[in-house]
């Protein structure tokens, strides 16, 4: 079976959803599919080769097709892109020879002929979504709480598989020593290290973590991620946490190595962290070995409990500062718990059961 994968994204980029989108081309393969990933040909800031830059076999082929580069102007270059590279794509595989075309966007689907998969990660309801969700042969969702969401809505329980987000186990097995980690990213070896990774932005609930790095005096508070400007400015707003700016996909084990504490932040006010999120970051920590420290939502309960994590009150600073505390005392018997639990969510077995 050949596979088609459009994505209207850069590509590489430093956003989470390259990183799924690749893993799960990857995984595809591995699972004796034929797949090529269709992305527009927009300009990127990151240098490297998308299979370099998130550490993907080059095993698939990627195509990148001719769009209006707009997306910077605002909401009205977004949709001349958009339906730029949709009608991009429906040219390509209107003589392109597959057997199902697979996509996360509905505004790309939209514009396309059935059969095909929608995999939908935000709850999208708009009058778009709601026929590309009628017409398409299956719908995919990270979420039991996305599933709720559209079965509420009319769509057939029957159309819509669960599949959480992965990991790669293989490349977070053998992360450098702790030693190495602090040495490379110029952290102090003696220190009790609280860290989290990705962006700065949305619901990610980072707010809440500076807020409670005031309330730990003897605990450094590392952050790896971010925007340059965001970096700079945070850093002069909150001295006491090192910023240490974005890094590649394929440091992600090593730099986690660095910590005691890995922190998972999400805030209760967006219902896309409330119910429909499946963080990479999550399981990602949880091959690590480190002890995590997640808000407690009904997004993080699907997949982690408290014999796995310690769960805090989300957007309560005193409460996370209290939780990483308890994390860094308590040893590692939950982080032990949390490794052996993510087994199940390797990339392969999330695209063996969308594929069944």
């Amino acid at each position: 079976m050949k596979i088609i994968y459009c994505a209207n994204v850069r590509m590489p980029t430093e956003k989470a959803h390259g990183i799924q989108i690749m893993k799960t081309c990857e995984a595809l393969v591995a699972c004796g599919y034929e797949v090529e990933l269709l992305v527009p040909d927009r300009k990127t800031s990151i240098p490297e080769d998308a299979f370099s830059y998130y550490g993907v076999s080059q095993t698939f082929s990627i195509r990148r097709l001719q769009v209006m580069d707009t997306v910077s102007f605002g909401t009205v270059g977004f949709y001349a892109e958009t339906l730029s590279f949709s009608w991009a794509v429906r040219k390509y595989l209107g003589s392109a020879s597959f057997d199902l075309l697979y996509s996360r966007d509905e505004l790309v689907l939209r514009f396309q002929t059935p059969p095909y998969v929608w995999e939908s990660h935000t709850g999208a309801w708009s009058s778009v979504a709601r026929v590309v969700a009628e017409r398409a042969k299956r719908m995919i969702v990270i979420s039991q709480g996305l599933k709720d969401f559209y079965i509420a809505r009319g769509v057939s329980a029957e159309k819509i598989c669960v599949a959480h987000d992965g990991v790669d186990l293989e490349a977070f097995a053998h992360p450098e020593s702790k030693e190495v980690a602090r040495t490379r990213l110029g952290l102090p070896q003696d220190a009790s290290i609280a860290m989290y990774i990705g962006r700065l932005d949305g619901w990610k609930g980072i707010d809440t973590f500076l807020e409670a790095s005031a309330h730990m005096k003897d605990i450094q508070c590392v952050i790896i991620g971010g925007e340059p400007h965001q970096v700079e400015e945070l850093s002069r707003r909150y001295p006491q946490v090192r910023f240490l700016g974005a890094h590649p996909y394929r440091a992600l084990a090593n730099n986690m190595a660095a910590a005691d504490v890995l922190v998972l932040p999400n805030t209760g006010k967006d219902e896309i962290s409330v119910s429909f999120t499946s963080p990479l970051k999550l399981f990602a920590y949880m091959t690590s070995g480190i002890p995590i420290v997640a808000s407690d939502l009904p997004s993080i309960r699907e997949v982690v409990d408290d014999t796995a994590a310690y769960l805090v009150p989300p957007d309560d600073a005193h409460a996370l500062a209290d939780g990483i505390q308890k994390a860094i005392a308590g040893g590692n018997a939950r982080a032990e718990e949390a490794r052996t639990r993510v087994v199940e969510y390797s990339w392969k077995r999330r695209v063996e059961r969308i594929m069944a």
